[in-house]
């Protein structure tokens, strides 16, 4: 017997492998790092977000060994319940001391916290209409999901125009105002200007979220990229994803003390889920003690970055858009151009995705390189000089 919704999956799956959209798993086997094996190949890989190369670090290591043997390997029950550890207290404490905030909160993931912050802050409450939410065209897909989920009214400005956004702004009534962004954007590589929203924000009285996902660990001594105003402000909320340059996993939000009891009193992302296991968040303790005396290794990333930058000067395979983080996008244009460029690519060894539509714009498809201090200076130049090559 047919089955006309099976069939419509399968139409769709061939219709996105004809427009070069269809998207495959890699296996890795071992550690992450500069140098990986992905399906059976040995490649210098530029996709990772480990950007300061402490997924495999030592140090970060031995922490979650010595865990391990201390707490075992699950959290056996919500923070709520019994789930709720030393380490993850730990953590929560020395991260917002290291950000510069009063307290924060643990997720297991970003998706989790991001949802966590919308819906509590800004979502709808018993029969109070909710809040709105203004949000950048180009976050991330958690920030976007989160807002359509709360039941808010969810409002988009073009990316980085705050003219669009004050005008939205001017014209709301809702009793709760959020606006949201990205600080690095995850397919451009470039900043959110922190301290103009934050001026729009206590112009309208709203509330500024900032998803720090690629900055943390990278930009201004590893503690991200909150301003020195944003750090003082009660209305800025910090959010930063732990397995980028943190090189563990989940994330951590960051904000006034009422905020996040707030968050712990009304958050269902973290309210109803078994926490994550303790020992992750022993890793990522030592994680952060690696990004606080990380200078060495965020030096070496800069030079990365210039160095590539430099080196492709002149190339003809694409646009290199501006950015001074480890996000570096090169814009090819077709989808078909892109992906072949990045098969081009991987026959030299070299691992560097097509990042397609949805994902970014018709006709910007691109390859996303992705720097890290683990990589070397001759890591940096064979792909220059592939890339020329391929140009």
């Amino acid at each position: 017997m047919s089955f006309a919704a099976l069939t419509r999956l399968q139409q769709g799956l061939a219709a996105l492998q004809a427009d070069h959209l269809e998207r495959r798993r890699l296996l890795l086997d071992g550690a992450q790092g500069a140098q990986i094996t992905i399906n059976g190949q040995r490649v210098v890989s530029f996709c990772s977000n480990d950007y300061l190369g402490l997924a495999a670090d030592p140090a970060v290591i031995a922490a979650g060994h010595a865990a391990l043997d201390q707490c075992g390997v699950g959290a056996g029950a919500a923070h709520l319940i019994t789930g709720h550890h030393r380490y993850h207290q730990d953590f929560e404490t020395a991260f917002a001391q290291f950000v510069g905030k009063p307290a924060a909160l643990l997720f297991s993931t970003g998706y989790m916290a991001n949802l966590a912050v919308l819906t509590a802050l800004a979502g709808r409450r018993h029969l109070d209409r909710g809040g709105e939410v203004f949000g950048d065209k180009l976050n991330h897909a958690s920030l976007v999901d989160a807002a359509q989920l709360s039941g808010a009214t969810f409002t988009r400005y073009r990316h980085g125009d705050l003219a669009q956004l004050e005008s939205q702004l001017t014209k709301s009534d809702a009793p709760d105002k959020l606006i949201v962004s990205d600080l690095v954007f995850s397919m451009d590589g470039d900043i959110a200007p922190v301290d103009a929203l934050l001026d729009l924000a206590e112009r309208h009285d709203a509330w500024l979220f900032l998803d720090d996902a690629h900055g943390f660990g990278v930009l201004n001594d590893g503690r991200g990229g909150l301003t020195e105003r944003a750090r003082a402000s009660d209305r800025v909320i910090y959010l930063a994803t732990l397995g980028k340059a943190a090189g563990v996993s989940g994330a951590a939000v960051a904000a006034h003390a009422a905020v996040i009891d707030w968050l712990v009193q009304r958050a269902r992302s973290y309210i109803y889920t078994t926490a994550s296991p303790p020992m992750l968040a022993a890793c990522l303790l030592e994680s952060l003690h690696q990004i606080e005396a990380g200078e060495v290794r965020r030096e070496r990333l800069r030079s990365h970055i210039m160095q590539l930058r430099q080196g492709l000067a002149g190339l003809t395979l694409g646009v290199l858009m501006p950015s001074g983080t480890p996000i570096q996008p090169l814009v090819i244009g077709a989808n078909a151009d892109a992906v072949r460029a990045s098969q081009a690519l991987l026959q030299h060894g070299l691992l560097v995705p097509a990042i397609r539509t949805p994902t970014v714009p018709v006709n910007t498809a691109r390859l996303r390189i992705t720097l890290s201090a683990a990589h070397s200076a001759d890591d940096v130049a064979q792909l220059i000089e592939a890339l020329h090559a391929l140009g």
